[in-house]
Order: structure tokens, then sequence, then C-alpha cells
């Protein structure tokens, strides 16, 4: 009887659509005022502070070739829930952020919700956002102006 009640669950359950698969949400992430048309833009999609402050690994990395002012990807399946991105735009092709001996950018970056860089990355609370079931787009404007200076 109480095998016959848990293939009865298990096959009621395999009915019905799956909740997760509704509630998955979709992700623009653009990118503008890139000044360089070469190289691409390296992502990374955090879901957690201590993910965002290095102490884990991010949801997602991304890069997104660049060929003009503006670039753009999109990341599908995701939980809804709450998200920071952080971004540079690798315009020497190395796939690293190059930075000068004491560690100042030296290739434009970005940060979601537009938050800036002051003497480090931008605070979580910064670059938090919400992403919620559907479609979503957090664009993010490239900076250069450190990199620019040098």
């Amino acid at each position: 009887m109480r095998s016959s009640l848990v293939a009865l669950a298990l096959t009621a359950g395999l009915a019905l659509p799956p909740a997760a698969a509704a509630a998955d949400a979709t992700l623009t992430v653009a990118f503008r005022d890139i000044k360089t048309p070469k190289g691409a833009i390296m992502a990374a999609l955090f879901d957690t502070e201590a993910a965002y402050k290095g102490q884990g690994a991010p949801v997602r990395a991304f890069a997104v070739p660049v060929a003009g002012a503006e670039a753009s990807t999109e990341l599908k399946g995701l939980p809804p829930g709450r998200y920071g991105i952080s971004a540079f735009h690798d315009v020497d092709g190395d796939g690293k952020m190059k930075t000068n001996p004491f560690g100042v950018p030296l290739e434009p970056f970005a940060f979601s919700n537009g938050a800036q860089a002051q003497m480090g990355p931008p605070p979580w609370e910064a670059v938090a956002f919400e992403v919620t079931a559907g479609a979503n787009t957090q664009t993010l404007s490239i900076d250069s102006s450190l990199a620019d200076a040098q």
C-alpha cells in the first residue's frame, strides 16, 4: 500500500509542469560607451556578497565580443534573486585585467547599477540588483577614465 502511494505521488509529480522552469529568468546584459571597438568584455555574475568579494565562485562568467560602441549578451535559465556584475574590457585580449604596479586598472571596467569604484570595487549593496522571473535587463557603462589617464 505504501509503495503504491509513493508510486502514485511520483507519477502525479511527473504530470505537472516543473515550477522551477516556469520561474526562470533571462538577463540581458548590455555594455555601452565602449571606446575601443576590439577585444571582449570579460564579466562575472554573482549571487552573493561573499562570491563578489572573492570568497566563492560567480554564478556565471562570460565574455562578450566587442566590435563597436555597444555589446550585449543574454543569460538564460537564472533563478530569480539578487545579483551583481563586475566586468572589464579586455582590450589587449590577454584574458586578464591589466593594472599598474599599484593595482590601478589600466583597462576600462564597469559594475552593475552604474556603481563607481573608489579605491577598490564598490560595495555589494551598490552593485546588487533584483532579477525577477521573465525578461530582465542590466546596462553597464564601460568606465575608461582611469585607462584614458594612463
